[in-house]
């Protein structure tokens, strides 16, 4: 698949050019891991990762303020989307002076002017939405019913989100991770189109290595990401999570199960390797700095002998520089080899 369509190449008008200025900005603020793959792309597919990026961003933002009850939070996430929808019919104009619009205009401008040049359908953009309301899932006084058919309900007497398998969390991060991959490669550049499998199974690679990382944080705002069938085959329950979250010390049973789970993103780390050779030559790099930064993350949990309970593990800023200055000299090398 070509990474940006013939008819959509020139260069943007200056409303949209500020638009992505404004989405750039987010993604350095926020964006962490992806900024610095973002750093070694073409300029025009940095712009595009960018915007999609902010979008993401944003969704992520309304389903994650926790100052609000979760009902106003879907209100919103529901205003939010019909938005997001209204924009990006063809007889809206764009706002006169994006400085002025309100802050989800020129997201959702940059992000139309991106699906156009890339090809990028709705349907995957409509799809990552979705993965993220589904962390909207009702209290324990609320009806227990799922907001997509992959999320569980909340477990009586447990007041957490839950997933019953290990298929239901493959969902759940192919919904809010791989879904963002298949959007990537759109960008990127492929034609082989065993990429997008290779795609997917990256995102939950990278989901995985994210749950591994945050399931403190994640307990204590009641989301359990460890499927329950895992649970029950290391004997773990919920309560003893919240036990650990609260500063009780690990035991081999549980650091066993947590290593099981990051076995499973080891696996799935073998298919980010074969996606890269897979994609445009200027884009390589990017995927390269991603897959090198998530994977060391993995790394150091693993070094650090699952101790996610005891501080949030992360890769320091000097490797990450390091891998970026490698990803740099990739993108240049790939360059000159046209």
């Amino acid at each position: 698949m070509s990474a940006e369509s013939t008819t959509a190449s020139a260069r943007p008008d200056a409303r949209t050019a500020e638009a992505y200025a404004l989405c750039r900005a987010i993604a350095r603020r926020e964006a962490q891991n992806f900024y610095w793959a973002f750093r070694v792309l073409p300029r025009r597919k940095s712009d595009a990762m960018c915007a999609i990026y902010a979008f993401m961003r944003r969704a992520d933002d309304i389903a994650d303020d926790e100052s609000k009850p979760i009902d106003t939070r879907r209100i919103e996430m529901a205003a939010w989307l019909e938005s997001w929808r209204a924009s990006r019919s063809a007889t809206l104009r764009p706002p006169a002076n994006v400085a002025q619009a309100n802050s989800d205009a020129p997201i959702f401008l940059a992000l139309t002017d991106t699906q156009r040049r890339f090809s990028i359908p709705d349907t995957l953009l409509e799809e990552l939405v979705a993965g993220t309301t589904m962390d909207l899932v009702p209290g324990v006084d609320a009806a227990p019913e799922p907001l997509h058919p992959a999320a569980s309900a909340v477990q009586p007497g447990s007041a957490a989100q839950t997933f019953a398998t290990f298929d239901d969390l493959y969902r759940y991060c192919y919904l809010v991770a791989s879904v963002v991959g298949l959007v990537s490669i759109r960008v990127f550049g492929y034609s082989d189109p065993r990429a997008e499998g290779f795609a997917e199974e990256t995102g939950v690679a990278f989901q995985l290595t994210n749950i591994l990382r945050d399931v403190k944080e994640d307990i204590e705002r009641g989301r359990v990401y460890i499927p329950l069938d895992l649970l029950d085959e290391f004997g773990e329950t919920i309560p003893e999570l919240r036990e650990l979250a609260a500063g009780r010390a690990m035991t081999e049973r549980e650091r066993g199960m947590l290593a099981t789970l990051a076995i499973r993103a080891e696996k799935y780390y073998i298919a980010g390797k074969k996606l890269i050779p897979l994609l445009d030559r200027d884009s390589r790099a990017a995927m390269w700095v991603l897959l090198t930064i998530y994977h060391g993350l993995l790394g150091r949990i693993a070094a650090a002998h699952m101790e996610v309970f005891r501080e949030r593990i992360s890769v320091s800023t000097a490797t990450k520089l390091s891998v970026l200055a490698r990803g740099l000299a990739m993108a240049t090398w790939n360059r000159v080899l046209g």
